[in-house]
């Protein structure tokens, strides 16, 4: 159960990730989407924090806060998009963003209401949590992944990683007009071509 501080700020991250994942999809500039995201993290971070999941909430202030959501900044900041343009047909895409919304919703439902209604099913997971002082979280969270789950994770580092080739592939676009880089061209030039010696006159240099 929570103390009176504890339950404070979870209510508090609650209530701030909650309201920053609004804005997230509600702010009209992309910039601060991406703040919003950031904040969304931090508050995700503090809920992990409550629970004892320290090694979690780490590796989502440096991977997704440090890493990911930084990206999406530059990125929105760097990049020349029509967000007009994107937005306009969203609304053809509405219902199945209603259909995915609504079966996500049943999904924590039954979640929420298998645990309020019979909590000793907690007891019966098959991999309980250990006790903090026999074994860190940190430890019993790689005991689980490097050992029980290993091929699951390297099944998903190979979706990643497939993920990662199409994204290359899909925005590798040649435009006319623009040099681009010829690794066999530099590896190939000789001095001769590379470099041009001219014989300046006396008194009519630069």
């Amino acid at each position: 159960m929570l103390t009176g501080i504890e339950a404070a700020f979870f209510y508090l991250f609650a209530f701030v990730a909650v309201a920053s994942a609004f804005m997230v999809i509600a702010a009209k500039n992309p910039v601060h989407s991406v703040l919003f995201l950031i904040l969304t993290f931090f508050n995700a971070a503090g809920l992990f924090l409550l629970t004892g999941a320290e090694f979690l909430a780490m590796i989502l202030l440096v991977v997704y806060v440090g890493a990911v959501a930084v990206l999406f900044l530059f990125v929105v900041m760097m990049l020349d998009v029509d967000f007009a343009a994107l937005k306009s047909g969203a609304l053809q895409y509405a219902p199945v963003g209603a259909l995915v919304g609504i079966v996500l919703a049943a999904e924590l439902i039954v979640v929420a209401g298998g645990y309020a209604f019979t909590p000793e099913l907690a007891a019966t997971a098959s991999m309980p949590t250990p006790d903090l002082a026999v074994r860190s979280n940190t430890a019993a969270l790689g005991d689980i992944l490097y050992t029980h789950y290993v091929h699951y994770f390297q099944m998903a580092g190979l979706i990643l990683l497939v993920a990662m080739i199409g994204a290359i592939v899909l925005t590798l676009r040649h435009k006319p007009n623009v040099r681009r880089q010829s690794v066999a061209a530099q590896v190939a030039r000789t001095p001769a071509t590379a470099i041009e010696v001219k014989k300046v006159e006396t008194g009519k240099g630069i």
